[in-house]
């Protein structure tokens, strides 16, 4: 608000006419003169306020703000206003490219870049070693495997951890970890000790602090750009990945054959020294944290069940198993191709991974047009088709040429297929469990994969490469078809913004933050006519309520009175009747909206919040406040 009480508008590419507010002053900045190098008095100064591709105030403008905060007290909060109108102005914009004008983002994005890389150059030196030193085309496909299924293993618990502690260092610890694994790794292939269960345990650690990273990573990118941001976050990320896994691959293989496999995961190992810096520089602004941290235990148990109550959630996590245990049969069985079927190398090797990325790379960059001609099913009904497509070639060529093909088309199905599901778990989830709800997201897809690339890997050993393909793009088919049964929802429509309503009662018991337990009793007086609405309302808020941590919920009726009926839960303690309050968002407030709208009692809605005894004590051990028992 500004000194006088009137509201601020804030600088949006939306907007005809952005005003800024300057006590004593008014900035009139119109949106079709940016371009024209306006100038704009405020008092004595003149200067171009907006930066003609961003929107957002020039360096020019920024330094005599600076200047007039400083000179100008009284101005400082609508100067303020316009310094800061990065941080939260909503980039709406035809291109994922566009978010690279935030700083911040830039900079963590670009380490990222360095550091996939390396994963890739890994990769490739791993998967070709493999194939050297295995006795099994399983071994050859437990590579993938083991970096997978960590991420199934323990990304829960690093959902819990990314939501509970500081992500930023929880990055920082996870990249170090991964560092001295990496250097480990490279000194044990320098040495030719190596053995394929040693590989497998060193992929499988690395594939650890994969699981440690992402959550924090991915839930991370709501703190850096605003909310409608978040789908060209997510896919530029994509973007990032596979654009070194057009180049990286190659670039393994290309090591890999000229220096052996120990030069690619030294590769790997220098990889993370950037991002380890980026982490180390970015000072990610922290919420205040009104309650105490929740216990690890009960953490990951809300985690769970979030999800488990959220049936938008379920339907993304099932087709996200389902694909990923299909489409994994691309990279489980892509060094077999191409030194079996092919008869290639390890540049074979890298360039079939290169036209796969190259594939992801125009998948990303056609995402945001298919976003808005179709909607989230049909798109992901088409990625499953056209893996599926991609595997049955795939099974019957013998060509470098067709494969590459093929791989292209099966690269952007896997991206926007993936991209559109991690979009939709973060924007259909609130931002006290976005980490944990992502976490089991990635354990499902994970865990499909590592399934997958042992099931696809026991095949080709059974009955070869190409009927294990084949088998994969027939579950791909039944993947597709499931779509017109459980059909996969538009992601953004959920108002997940906290409610903010809530204010902890004045109590006159003495409770302390871990008294309990604790039962609440809502009471309604519905009219007979509108009892189907009402019980409709009330499915919706029992869905919330155990979704937000309530225990034992029930629904009573007054056999006497029979228009009175009483909502009842548990929570364990007091903390968590008050956090399971505050977890209420905008979406559920409109529920609790239309039941206040059927309530037809003289008075509001009643509360009754009751401490429970199972047993009877010997002593008051609930006293009253000593301010209170004196009245």
């Amino acid at each position: 608000m500004a000194p006088d009480g009137k509201p601020i508008p804030v600088p949006t590419r939306t907007n005809r006419d952005t005003l800024i507010w300057c006590e004593p002053y008014l900035l009139k900045i119109p949106y079709g003169f940016a371009d024209r190098k306006s100038t704009h008095s405020v008092g004595p100064v003149r200067f171009r306020a907006l930066n003609k591709k961003t929107f957002l105030p020039s360096l020019k403008g920024r330094v005599v703000c600076q200047l007039l905060m400083r000179s100008h007290p009284e101005r400082h909060f609508g100067l303020r206003c316009l310094l800061n109108s990065e941080s939260t102005k909503p980039l709406k914009t035809g291109s994922p490219l566009d978010l690279l004008e935030n700083s911040t983002y830039r900079m963590l994005w670009s380490a990222t870049l360095v550091s996939n890389l390396g994963t890739l150059v890994q990769t490739v030196g791993a998967g070709w070693m493999m194939t050297s030193i295995a006795t099994s085309p399983v071994q050859v496909a437990l590579v993938a495997a083991s970096n997978t299924l960590p991420v199934m293993l323990f990304a829960l618990p690093a959902g819990a951890l990314a939501d509970s502690f500081d992500r930023r260092k929880l990055m920082l610890f996870a990249q170090g970890f991964m560092f001295l694994v990496s250097i480990g790794l490279t000194v044990a292939a320098w040495f030719d000790v190596l053995t394929p269960w040693s590989l497998l345990a060193f992929t499988f650690l690395i594939g650890c602090g994969t699981a440690l990273n992402n959550p924090a990573w991915q839930s991370s990118v709501r703190d850096i750009v605003p909310r409608e941001s978040v789908p060209s976050a997510v896919l530029l990320n994509s973007m990032g990945f596979n654009l070194m896994r057009s180049v990286g691959p190659a670039f393994g293989g290309f090591l890999v054959s000229v220096a052996g496999a120990a030069l690619a995961f030294a590769v790997n190992a220098g990889s993370y020294i950037f991002l380890l810096a980026a982490l180390f520089f970015w000072r990610r602004p922290v919420a205040e944290k009104t309650l105490p941290r929740e216990p690890f235990m009960l953490a990951l148990s809300a985690g769970v069940r979030y999800v488990g109550m959220s049936p938008k959630l379920l339907r993304v996590l099932s087709r996200g198993f389902v694909f990923g245990l299909g489409a994994v049969a691309v990279l489980a069985l892509l060094p077999l191709i191409a030194k079996n079927i092919l008869a290639g190398t390890a540049v074979t090797y890298g360039l079939l991974l290169g036209f796969y990325g190259a594939g992801a790379i125009a998948g990303a960059l056609s995402s945001l047009k298919l976003r808005a001609s179709f909607d989230n099913e049909h798109i992901v009904r088409g990625c499953f088709v056209a893996m599926a497509l991609s595997l049955f070639a795939l099974s019957q060529s013998t060509s470098l040429v067709i494969d590459c093909l093929v791989l292209t088309v099966a690269g952007a199905s896997w991206l926007l297929a993936l991209s559109l599901f991690n979009v939709t778990v973060q924007l259909s989830t609130p931002r006290w469990v976005v980490g944990r709800a992502l976490a089991i997201y990635q354990s499902c897809v994970f865990g499909g994969m590592a399934l997958g690339s042992w099931l696809w890997g026991g095949f080709a050993d059974a009955h070869g490469s190409p009927a294990s393909l084949a088998i994969a793009g027939g579950l791909l088919v039944a993947g597709a078809a499931i779509g017109f049964f459980f059909h996969l929802p538009d992601a953004g429509g959920d108002e997940l913004d906290p409610l903010g309503r809530f204010r902890e009662p004045e109590l006159r018991l003495d409770l302390k933050t871990r008294s309990g337990p604790i039962m609440v009793m809502v009471d309604y007086e519905i009219d007979q006519k509108d009892v189907p609405r009402f019980l409709a309302l009330m499915a919706d808020r029992r869905r919330i309520r155990i979704r937000d941590g309530a225990r034992q919920w029930a629904l009573l009726r007054d056999l006497e009175n029979p228009d009175i009926w009483t909502e009842t839960y548990h929570v364990a303690t007091w903390i968590e009747y008050v956090r399971h309050n505050e977890r209420r968002t905008k979406g559920d407030g409109e529920v609790t909206q239309k039941l206040r709208e059927l309530h037809k009692g003289d008075g509001p809605i009643h509360v009754h919040r009751m401490i429970e005894r199972q047993t009877v004590p010997l002593t008051d051990d609930m006293p009253l406040k000593p301010y209170t028992a004196d009245q």
